[in-house]
């Protein structure tokens, strides 16, 4: 699988970059992957599509856009762009906006970038790390902080539960994350939820899938619980199982809050 650094080059980085509004932050984000030869322009339509179509779910965190759409003829290969706004803008999120940073991806298929994707969540879900991305004076900053170089120590984090706590015994749970298109931002929420449960120790015991919303439905049965944006719970209704909003995909803290309502722990 694809490092961070190899499908996200720093030619695929721009910073303090003007945007009149969310469409025109998409489409910097989508013109440095066509720049570098991740896809063409009709993808970035399709991504802009994407957020008319689906609403503003795309928007993860405080701040950040993780703009994409699906598989199609218009990505050429996997790649990644960042995006850093001179000027933040709106993209019509309840909670996260306004968005000053747009991490671009352009996939293949949905596996291919699961590495970089857990490596782009791990870099994020600590605060340091992300105020030091932000702060990045050049796109060479920015690209030697995603690869891993200069990253500052990461804070104490929570106490883990027993892995016997709530569970069952040693049955195998499921847990599904799901979002419009099923390899971009359920992928990262499933990234970092996997984190969280790995430090608990509790990742032999519980599966975590990424998948869209009209596969989420039919698969519904087969999890204890769904996690997902609000913007697609309000999509997904009653499906029979707890459906959990989490309003900060990049924060360990809220994965872990979440999962301890889940499981009365």
């Amino acid at each position: 699988m694809a490092a961070l650094s190899e499908i996200l080059p720093v030619e695929a980085v721009l910073v303090d970059a003007p945007a009149a509004d969310w469409r025109e932050a998409v489409r910097r984000a989508g013109d440095l992957m066509v720049a570098t030869g991740a896809a063409t322009d009709t993808y970035t339509a399709e991504m802009i599509e994407n957020v008319r179509e689906n609403g503003p779910y795309i928007v993860i965190a405080p701040g950040l856009a993780f703009a994409h759409a699906r598989p199609s003829p218009a990505v050429l290969r996997t790649g990644m762009s960042w995006v850093r706004l001179a000027e933040p803008v709106e993209f019509g999120h309840e909670t996260n906006d306004p968005v000053d940073l747009v991490v671009g991806l352009a996939a293949k298929d949905a596996s291919e970038h699961t590495a970089a994707m857990g490596a782009l969540a791990r870099l994020l879900a600590d605060p340091d790390t992300t105020r030091a991305l932000r702060e990045a004076p050049t796109p060479q900053a920015v690209h030697a902080i995603l690869r891993g170089d200069a990253v500052p120590e990461r804070a104490k984090e929570p106490e883990r539960p027993a892995a016997s706590a709530a569970r069952g015994g040693g049955d195998l749970h499921k847990i599904l994350t799901v979002c419009g298109n099923g390899v971009g931002t359920s992928l990262f929420l499933k990234q970092t939820v996997e984190g969280v449960l790995d430090r608990w120790g509790w990742g032999r015991y519980v599966t975590v899938e990424a998948t869209d919303t009209i596969s989420a439905k039919g698969k519904a049965n087969e999890a204890v619980a769904i996690l997902t944006s609000r913007e697609i719970a309000r999509t997904l209704g009653d499906v029979g199982v707890p459906v959990k909003v989490v309003e900060d995909f990049t924060s360990a803290a809220e994965a872990d809050r979440v999962l301890r309502d889940t499981y009365d722990v």
